[in-house]
């Protein structure tokens, strides 16, 4: 644990007053996971990329399932300011557990969801993602693992979501999701 603090701490030596707002920004649009509920919704209200949204959509509801309502509770993870007591957050402390990160499942789940469905969408939405990810790391609200362990999960669920949907979305034999330059 001392090189995950390593590196948290390392971080906090980047700090300044505009990346402070920027990272607070980008943690706010992975609360919840609405940045990517919206996105799922988006694309399943347009007919063309619809079962591209359910993907996205069932990934997300998995995530929440496999992430918030058994691990967290089941590892039971303490988030690091509440060990290094001295850290001033920048954000109104969490009150789940640290282990994975519930932003970077989200993130990662809908980003996979996108990727194996064959959307193109999964290229910005993994910057989006990945900046989401970091920002649990800079307000000092994950270890690295949990980040890590997030990012696994979501890649995970996104992957079997998109299954699912492939198998009883009651596509055509060989027919692919499509979704803007997706695969057909």
């Amino acid at each position: 644990m001392s090189i995950e603090f390593a590196i948290l701490d390392w971080l906090q030596t980047i700090h300044s007053e505009v990346l402070d707002r920027i990272m607070i920004f980008i943690t706010t649009l992975g609360n919840a996971g609405a940045v990517w509920i919206a996105l799922a919704i988006a694309l399943i209200i347009i007919p063309k990329t619809r079962p591209v949204g359910f993907a996205v959509a069932l990934a997300l509801i998995l995530d929440l399932i496999t992430c918030n309502m058994i691990t967290k509770p089941m590892v039971a993870r303490t988030r690091p300011y509440e060990i290094i007591e001295a850290i001033e957050l920048l954000i109104e402390k969490p009150g789940d557990y640290s282990f994975p990160s519930g932003h970077s499942a989200a993130s990662f789940a809908a980003i996979s969801a996108l990727f194996f469905s064959g959307s193109k969408l999964w290229i910005p939405a993994c910057v989006l993602g990945a900046l989401i990810a970091f920002s649990r790391l800079y307000l000092y609200v994950h270890f690295p693992t949990d980040v890590l362990g997030g990012i696994a999960l979501g890649i995970a669920v996104g992957a079997l979501a998109v299954y699912i949907v492939k198998r009883f979305y009651k596509m055509g034999a060989g027919e692919r999701l499509s979704a803007k330059g997706g695969r057909k």
